[in-house]
């Protein structure tokens, strides 16, 4: 297990097209969701759940995003519409990470959809400390409300993102990060 420092510092994105099996074990998996409830999360709304995508659910998943596509693109070309089918399977585990808000008098929305982001982000970071590469994804279909209802998602909820887990296939190269001088101004 890495420095939790170490980890923070290093930490980077692994695309899902550099990765393969295996993933995480059913015990690992436990961990990553545990740790993606573990949120700050004001009122204790748990404004997020999770679904899981592996083995052939990758496939039907892509089937419904591969099928919302060609409706809405009837002039796409087939080879178009068989890359929409694999969007989801690259890595051998997707967690789609599914927001929601409920009112509430002290609890805005937008803290609600943060805790959500705060979610992602666990989940992210703990695939990582386990040794696999993760990607935090999302692309128009997770924002098409046919895919979403395809995908299961009620009409008030929305998908923060899907995190796509895996070994990564070959070393990961760091990209430039924004300095601290550039992003820091003091009050």
């Amino acid at each position: 297990m890495p420095d939790a420092i170490e980890l923070l510092k290093t930490r980077r994105s692994v695309k899902p097209r550099e990765m393969t099996g295996p993933g995480p074990s059913p015990a690992e998996l436990e961990t990553i969701l545990t740790i993606g409830a573990r949120v700050p999360d004001h009122g204790k709304l748990a404004p997020w759940r999770f679904i899981i995508f592996e083995g052939d659910a990758r496939q039907r998943a892509g089937d419904v995003i591969a099928k919302v596509f060609a409706r809405k693109n009837p002039d796409a070309p087939a080879e178009n519409v068989e890359t929409e089918r694999k969007r989801l399977t690259d890595a051998p585990l997707v967690i789609g990470i599914v927001s929601f808000t409920r009112p509430h008098p002290k609890v805005p929305a937008f803290e609600q959809e943060l805790s959500a982001g705060a979610s992602v982000m666990n989940i992210v970071t703990a695939a990582t400390a386990l040794g696999y590469g993760a990607c935090w994804l999302t692309g128009w279909f997770a924002f098409d409300r046919d895919v979403l209802d395809g995908l299961g998602l009620k009409p008030d909820e929305k998908l923060a993102g899907l995190v796509h887990i895996g070994t990564p296939t070959k070393p990961n190269e760091d990209r430039p990060r924004p300095f601290l001088s550039e992003i820091v101004t003091r009050f």
